[in-house]
C-alpha cells in the first residue's frame, strides 16, 4: 500500500468517525435527557440539525430513541465501510453485509463513548472535582444513567467508588462477544469504525 493510499485511508477514516460519533452523541444525549442549554449540547444539535431535522419528518422517534440520529450514524458507518472495502480490497460487499456490519460497527462505537466517557469522568473527579465546566456536567449525565444500577449492586465503601470496575468488566464482555460476532459474518477488522 502506498503512502498516498494510506494517508487517504486514515483521513477517511478519520472524517466518518467524527461525523458517526456526532450523530451518536446527539442520540445518546437525547435518550440520558442531558442539559440541552449545556453550550456543548447546542454546538452538536447545530451541527448535526441541517440533517437530522428533515428526517425526522419522516423518521419519529422510537420511545425516547432519536431514531433519526441513529439512522444518520448507521448512514454514515455504512458508507465508510463500503469506502473502505473499496479502498482497501476493490470489492464492494452486498448491501445485507453492509447493514450487518454497520449494525456491529454502531455497536462498539457504542461501547468506546462509554469506556472513554467513564475514563475521563474517573480523571475529572480527581482533577476537578465540583468544577462546573459544560463538558464535565455533560460527561456526568452521560455516565450516570449507566454507572447508578452497578453503585447499588456494591455495598458502601466509605466514599470509594468502584462500580466502574464492574462497567469496565462488562464493556470488555461486551467487547468480545462483538468481535467474535463481526468475525462470525466475515467483517475485517480493516473496516471496523467503531470496534
Amino acid at each position: 500500500m502506498s503512502a498516498v493510499n494510506e494517508i487517504t485511508i486514515l483521513l477517511l477514516n478519520t472524517v466518518i468517525t467524527l461525523v458517526m460519533l456526532a450523530f451518536l452523541l446527539r442520540m445518546l444525549l437525547q435518550l440520558v435527557r442531558a442539559d440541552f442549554y449545556n453550550p456543548i449540547c447546542q454546538h452538536l444539535v447545530k451541527a448535526t440539525n441541517p440533517v437530522v431535522l428533515p428526517l425526522r419528518r419522516i423518521l419519529p422517534p422510537l420511545w425516547s430513541i432519536d431514531s433519526a440520529s441513529l439512522l444518520c450514524a448507521l448512514i454514515v458507518q455504512a458508507i465508510g465501510i463500503t469506502l473502505l472495502a473499496q479502498l482497501y480490497f476493490g470489492l464492494f460487499p452486498n448491501p445485507a453485509q453492509i447493514l450487518l456490519w454497520s449494525v456491529l460497527g454502531l455497536c462498539g462505537a457504542l461501547l468506546n463513548i462509554y469506556f472513554v466517557a467513564i475514563i475521563a469522568s474517573i480523571i475529572l473527579s480527581w482533577v476537578a472535582q465540583g468544577s462546573y465546566n459544560p463538558a464535565v456536567q455533560l460527561l456526568q449525565q452521560l455516565t450516570e444513567p449507566v454507572m447508578a444500577p452497578f453503585r447499588k449492586l456494591l455495598p458502601n465503601m466509605g466514599g470509594l467508588d468502584f462500580s466502574p470496575i464492574l462497567v469496565f468488566l462488562l464493556i470488555n464482555v461486551l467487547e468480545v462477544i462483538l468481535r467474535h460476532m463481526a468475525a462470525s459474518v466475515g467483517l475485517h477488522p480493516a473496516l471496523v469504525l467503531g470496534i
